[in-house]
């Protein structure tokens, strides 16, 4: 994993990377220095089994505006060089969703467009009540089918909401969020660390192996074809959980009502 990121602040702790969006003038938009800060970080992150969990942030008060229209307005390109940059930011949310480790966003402020995929792409979402997100796309003469944003907003709310947000562009706020089940909380800005790192605990609490079949069940389990396709993955996953230590360790720590220690 890089050290000389530009756009990209990468902390490691222990078990948990949180990368932060550092652009906070520009409301950290994706110019292509961070599109490509973003893709090489969640790509690496699939060979590192010493990361665990992943936190996803924004420098400032905002998450992410989305792409940075002044740096891509004065670009032209053809058809395959429009459609070579589309998959080079496309792809950042196929890594998120490939590497093993969940992803908590604490997704502040705004997170429209390119920002709001990302935020979808995350496995959980904090907010705070500033917090609005929209697919921007369609306000700007595009598609709002962007990023992956047809393919987890309408798994996420249904057709019929997702329809509303995405042919509207509409912005949605921390508490429709909220009562939609886009985001697990809404709180204070002086709170998100603390929430995000309730979270961080619980998620370590979990086996490593644990932990990353259980985001890759979740994965194709929103996929599968039927119920037995469902429990065959889970079966698998189960049995592979349970011929390593520590599985012995989870259950002897339960037991003894302690935290467990994982190798």
């Amino acid at each position: 994993m890089s050290a000389a990121y530009e756009h990209l602040i990468v902390e490691e702790s222990g078990a948990v990377v949180t990368a932060t969006m550092n652009r906070p003038k520009s409301l950290n938009a994706l110019n292509t220095k961070l599109v490509s800060e973003l893709r090489d970080f969640f790509v690496n992150l699939y060979w590192r089994r010493d990361v665990r969990v992943v936190v996803l942030r924004g420098a400032g008060d905002n998450f992410c505006a989305g792409l940075d229209l002044k740096e891509r307005s004065n670009v032209s390109r053809g058809v395959g060089g429009g459609l070579d940059s589309q998959r080079s930011i496309s792809e950042i949310v196929m890594a998120m969703r490939r590497c093993p480790q969940p992803i908590v966003a604490a997704v502040q402020g705004a997170a429209s467009g390119g920002g709001f995929a990302l935020a979808l792409a995350s496995d959980v979402r904090i907010a705070t009540p500033t917090t609005r997100m929209n697919a921007a796309f369609i306000r700007i003469g595009l598609s709002a089918c962007d990023i992956g944003v047809s393919y987890f907003l309408p798994r996420m709310v249904g057709s019929s909401v997702a329809a509303e947000f995405m042919l509207t562009g509409r912005f949605i706020d921390a508490q429709r969020a909220l009562g939609l089940g886009l985001v697990s909380r809404v709180v204070l800005p002086e709170e998100v660390d603390a929430e995000v790192n309730g979270f961080l605990k619980d998620m370590l609490h979990a086996t490593p192996l644990g932990l990353r079949l259980t985001k890759e069940c979740l994965n194709h389990a929103i996929d599968a074809q039927g119920l037995e396709a469902a429990i065959a993955m889970e079966d698998r996953n189960q049995i592979l959980c349970a011929q390593g230590e520590d599985f012995q360790e989870g259950v002897k720590a339960f037991l003894e009502k302690r935290a467990p220690n994982y190798g």
